[in-house]
């Protein structure tokens, strides 16, 4: 898998998440580590909406460096960030507290797509 494919399909997999409700700006850059899908790109969540860009983030408010795998399970709720963090599987560099709110950015994306299976089955 190229970087471009593995960009687009995290992308894929976050839009429309709605974060209306994160009242505070908060900017990440996601560092991947791999020979064929390795890159940056960045993930800010500015007046309740979320964007993901395939560009470096230099005003971040904190940096996560893993293998591509990694962040999938985290991103399937497989994973948890703290774990990955303690585990040595998530490098994190920056805001600590700020980082924090990436394991709720992807409560929301779990939530949001459990509630739409709901509406599908019904």
């Amino acid at each position: 898998m190229t970087y471009q494919e593995f960009f687009n399909e995290f992308k894929q997999k976050f839009d429309g998440t709605d974060v209306s409700d994160i009242s505070e700006h908060l900017a990440y850059q996601f560092n991947i580590e791999d020979k064929e899908a390795g890159g940056s790109f960045y993930v800010e969540v500015k007046e309740g909406k979320l964007y993901i860009e395939p560009y470096e983030y230099y005003d971040r408010d904190a940096a996560f460096t893993c293998k591509p795998e990694t962040l999938n399970k985290l991103v399937a709720g497989k994973l948890d960030p703290v774990m990955a963090f303690t585990l040595g599987q998530l490098k994190v560099d920056g805001s600590i507290e700020k980082a924090l709110h990436l394991k709720e950015i992807i409560e929301k994306k779990k939530k949001q797509e459990e509630q739409g299976k709901k509406k599908k089955g019904k």
